[in-house]
């Protein structure tokens, strides 16, 4: 799978560890393709977790928050993801590849 609705934005703390932030705002018809995007991330991101998931100020390894919201017609997904560095850009470079 390639992403048609997602695109990251990374940012590297300096220390090794990564943000990555995407967003999609679409009408509801093409919700459900964006839904499918963010759940394949976040079963691909579970499926090769780097350790716990939860903040990483409270010992977890890796997190990620969706967040879903609508106005008037339009709905903006946003979904944030924060872990190693290169554990992130594996995760990006597996869907940029359509492997």
């Amino acid at each position: 799978m390639t992403f048609q609705y997602l695109i990251f934005d990374a940012s590297d703390d300096g220390e090794g560890t990564g943000t990555w932030d995407a967003m999609a705002s679409v009408r509801a018809a093409e919700l459900p393709a964006v839904l499918t995007e963010v759940q394949a991330v976040l079963d691909w991101a579970e499926r090769h977790r780097p350790g716990p998931r939860g903040p990483l100020d409270e010992g977890g390894a890796w997190d990620a928050d969706q967040q879903v919201q609508t106005d008037g017609g339009w709905t903006t997904v946003t979904l944030t993801l924060t872990g190693p560095w290169e554990w992130g850009e594996a995760l990006l470079a597996r869907f940029s590849a359509g492997s």
